[in-house]
């Protein structure tokens, strides 16, 4: 199994080559610092799994992911950071990573790359109890912007959905009732929906009554 490094912290880089190598189960392709030199090595060296970090200088890991399985949609991507960052876990996700590991736990590595090679996806114990809320998130998050629900009318479907009438969201918005009346007349007309309690019933679904 050929592995390619991508890490801005040389010292990480090395220990973790050393790791892999030490297993006598990984043969590491190239080692890279860089988003930019991740999009470079992937296409030179066709590494079996491409094991990278997320927070680097310049273009970041999720950037250059997105950027790889573009072009390579059958790539395997491993994601190794010392942070369990819901919206980095949602983006990791949603571009299709095969993984998303904490560094912390280096012993898990290599039975992580063992698993992506065959075939299955990988997320850690940190990040598997969050998968259920976070997957729900993103499904909610998908809809708004399908239907170009800005995040001042997601904050007013979710009031309405709470019950409050177009007094109380004004107040707690400090807009005027006039405003909101406008606002929601906007979201009914975006959504195709007749009335609030169409709304609430659709922000408590996550889809409309013809989905």
């Amino acid at each position: 199994m050929k592995v390619l490094i991508i890490d801005d912290d040389q010292l990480v880089s090395i220990s973790l080559k050393t790791i892999l190598e030490a297993s006598g189960q990984v043969t590491i392709a190239g080692i890279g610092n860089s988003g930019a030199a991740a999009v470079e090595l992937y296409e030179s060296l066709q590494p079996d799994i491409l094991l990278m970090d997320i927070r680097m200088e310049g273009m970041s890991g999720l950037d250059a992911g997105a950027q790889i399985l573009c072009t390579h949609p059958e790539a395997k991507i491993l994601f190794l950071t010392t942070f369990s960052d819901d919206e980095y876990i949602v983006k990791a996700l949603r571009m299709g990573a095969k993984g998303y590991i904490l560094k912390q736990n280096f012993n898990s590595i290599v039975p992580a790359l063992l698993a992506i090679e065959g075939g299955q996806n990988v997320f850690g114990d940190e990040v598997t109890g969050k998968l259920p809320t976070l997957i729900t998130k993103s499904s909610e998050t998908a809809i708004f912007e399908r239907y170009e629900i800005s995040e001042k009318e997601q904050t007013i479907i979710s009031l309405v959905a709470e019950g409050l009438n177009n007094r109380e969201i004004a107040e707690k918005l400090f807009l005027s009732e006039g405003t909101v009346r406008n606002y929601l007349s906007h979201i009914l007309e975006k959504l195709g929906l007749r009335d609030r309690t169409q709304l609430a019933v659709f922000y408590y679904r996550g889809t409309l009554p013809t989905e």
